[in-house]
């Protein structure tokens, strides 16, 4: 039985009366002053550790009003982004755009990835009002295409799928005309959870690979790539309208023939969309950057995976998952 909202049922959805009452909620647990805080340390991006890098990694900081506009908004409804939580390099272009890539079920993680700077230990325990606080965040945000990613939360007996179909749904309640791009976990490669949160309709479903079989033990020492290439399979099974979508971080160490076989490895599994970016150290206590590959060769890439059927391909440096994603993926949602 899908559950009831405990904010939303007796409101009209994207009223000012709605966003001020949960702005007041979220004020009255978290506290003014924590409010504050949130807003001051999650604006500012973080960085990178010394390497050299090549001249095609050089990044511009935050620009535009927007960019301080975007950190209060989430602050203010105590909402999470791994945008922040990963320390991407483009934070500052993409909230100085307008946008952000919401972050559900905390910001520890229960695994331990060898690139991934996001916290790791016990848990936060789930906050049931974080779906409602995301669609009007998004509402407030003014977002068209709205993506929703998440720890991986091994300790919930369903992976927390059902916060994931939670957040859904209030998302297309609150924006009906939007779509919605969930980037979830492998949920032990749990069949239920996945039909849990494809149940709810999101546009697009994306679990990402990151890197080939071979550095699995290395990279992502808790999961298996059979098993995340079964997630896609299964997703495209479940629901053959939903766009399957994929990630691959490089320069951790792979080789090329490698890379080729892991997107030959999609293609099989019905993935439609595939983004392919540069692994960049985000802290000293992650793995090293093996390689800085050149932008001809994400160009490269890029066009094989065209040639191999991928319905969209973004590859480059400073490409990730959700970069871009409205430009990426718009067009061919606005035709189905």
């Amino acid at each position: 039985m899908a559950r009831k909202s405990t904010l939303l049922k007796n409101q009209e959805p994207g009223t000012r009366h709605q966003v001020q009452g949960i702005l007041r909620q979220t004020q009255d647990k978290l506290g003014t002053s924590d409010i504050r805080q949130l807003s001051s340390d999650k604006l500012g991006t973080r960085d990178q550790i010394p390497e050299r890098l090549p001249p095609w990694l050089i990044k511009h900081g935050p620009q535009g009003s927007n960019f301080r506009w975007v950190g209060e908004i989430l602050a203010g409804f105590g909402l999470s982004t791994v945008c922040q939580s990963a320390r991407c390099p483009n934070l500052g272009e993409c909230f100085s755009r307008g946008t952000a890539t919401f972050m559900i079920l905390g910001t520890r993680c229960t695994r331990r990835c060898g690139f991934c700077v996001i916290g790791k230990g016990e848990p936060l325990s789930l906050q049931e009002d974080e779906p409602e606080r995301v669609a009007l965040a998004a509402w407030k945000l003014g977002l068209r295409y709205v993506v929703v990613t998440s720890v991986t939360r091994d300790d919930l007996p369903d992976g927390g799928a059902s916060q994931f179909a939670a957040t859904v749904r209030a998302i297309k309640d609150m924006l009906p005309r939007a779509w919605v791009e969930v980037l979830t976990p492998d949920f032990r490669g749990s069949i239920d959870a996945l039909t849990l949160v494809l149940r709810e309709k999101p546009d697009v479903f994306a679990h990402n690979l990151e890197t080939v079989p071979r550095l699995y033990p290395l990279v992502r020492p808790g999961a298996d790539y059979e098993r995340s290439l079964c997630v896609l399979r299964k997703a495209k099974e479940l629901d053959g309208a939903v766009l399957a979508k994929s990630s691959l971080i490089l320069g951790l160490g792979e080789r090329k023939e490698e890379v080729l076989r892991v997107m030959e490895d999609l293609r099989e599994a019905g993935c439609d969309v595939l983004t392919l970016g540069q692994y960049l150290r985000p802290s000293k206590e992650q793995l090293p950057v093996a390689r800085f590959l050149p932008p001809e060769e994400f160009a490269e890439l890029e066009a094989v995976a065209w040639g191999m059927g991928f319905r969209a391909v973004l590859a480059g440096p400073f490409v990730r998952s959700s970069y871009r994603a409205e430009e990426l993926l718009g067009g061919i949602l606005s035709k189905s």
